[in-house]
C-alpha cells in the first residue's frame, strides 16, 4: 500500500526523519517526532504506525552500526539478548492483534515517572563503568523476553527501560547502554516491521523518504553521543522520557 506525497510533504518527511533520527540514536524517543508528523499529513492511524517502524528500522540500523564501528557494542555479547527480543516482540506482536494495549497505558508512565526522579537524584547515573549487579546473559534473558514483548505489543519508553537496565544491572555507562539499546531496539523494530508488513499497513514512498533523513540524522547523533558521553546523553535522555511520560498521562486521562 502506498500514500502519495507531495515534494513539499517529501522535504517535511525527510527533516522530520533526519531530527527523529538524531534524537533516537542518543536517548531513544525518536517516535515521539515522527509518528505525529505522519498523523499530521493525513495517515491513517495504523499506516503511521507501520511507517512510523519502517522508517525508523533504518535509524536505528545506522546508529547501531556506528556503536559497533566506534566500539561501544560487541554484538557478539548481546546475542542473547538479541535472541530473547525477537522472541518477545514476536510473541507480542501476536498478542496486540488478540487484545488491546489500553491496559498497559496506565500503568506505565508511574515506572517511566520512577526512572526519572532516579536518574534526576542519582548525580554519578551511568557515568563510569560499574559492578554489575545480574551476568550478561541472565539480564539480557530476563529484559530481552519482557521489554521485547513490551515492544512488540505497546512501545513507548522501551529504550528508556533499556537503558536504565543496563546502567543499574550490567553497570554500564550511558554512552555504551544507548548503544546497545539501540540492537535492541532495532530487533524488536525489525519483528513489528515484519507484522506490518504482513498486514500491508505501509506507506513506501513516506517510510522511505523519512528513512533517508533517519540513516544520517542516526549517524550524527550517535556519533556526538560517542563524543560527548553522558553529559549530552542524560540531558536529553531525561526529556525524552519526561514527554513519553507525559504523552501515555494525555492519551490515558484526558
Amino acid at each position: 500500500m502506498d500514500f502519495g506525497i507531495t515534494p513539499a510533504i517529501g522535504i517535511l518527511l525527510f527533516g522530520t526523519g533526519l531530527t527523529a533520527g538524531f534524537v533516537d540514536s542518543i536517548a531513544g524517543g525518536g517516535g515521539l517526532i515522527a509518528l505525529p508528523m505522519l498523523l499530521s499529513v493525513g495517515m491513517p492511524p495504523q499506516m503511521a504506525l507501520g511507517t512510523n517502524k519502517l522508517q525508523g528500522s533504518f535509524g536505528t540500523f545506522s546508529a547501531t552500526l556506528n556503536y559497533i564501528q566506534k566500539g561501544e557494542v560487541n554484538p557478539k555479547k548481546a546475542l542473547v539478548g538479541i535472541s530473547a527480543t525477537f522472541a518477545g516482540a514476536a510473541m507480542g506482536a501476536w498478542t496486540i492483534q488478540h487484545m488491546q494495549a489500553g491496559v498497559l497505558r496506565g500503568l506505565i508512565p508511574p515506572l517511566l515517572i520512577g526512572v526519572l526522579i532516579y536518574t534526576l537524584f542519582s548525580p554519578d547515573f551511568g557515568d563510569i563503568q560499574r559492578k554489575p549487579k545480574l551476568t550478561q546473559p541472565l539480564f539480557y534473558a530476563i529484559f530481552g523476553t519482557f521489554l521485547g514483548f513490551y515492544d512488540g505489543f505497546f512501545g513507548p519508553g522501551t529504550g528508556s527501560f533499556w537503558t536504565t537496565g543496563m546502567v543499574l544491572f550490567l553497570g554500564f555507562p550511558m554512552t555504551r547502554a544507548a548503544g546497545y539499546t539501540r540492537v535492541m531496539n532495532f530487533t524488536s523494530n525489525i519483528v513489528a516491521l515484519a507484522l506490518f508488513m504482513a498486514l500491508g499497513n505501509l506507506a513506501w514512498s513516506a517510510g522511505l523518504t523519512m528513512a533517508a533523513g533517519q540513516i544520517i540524522g542516526a549517524r550524527a547523533g550517535s556519533s556526538l553521543a560517542i563524543k560527548k558521553g553522558t553529559k549530552l546523553i542524560k540531558p536529553i535522555f531525561m526529556v525524552v522520557v519526561l514527554l513519553t511520560t507525559a504523552r501515555l498521562m494525555a492519551q490515558t486521562y484526558l
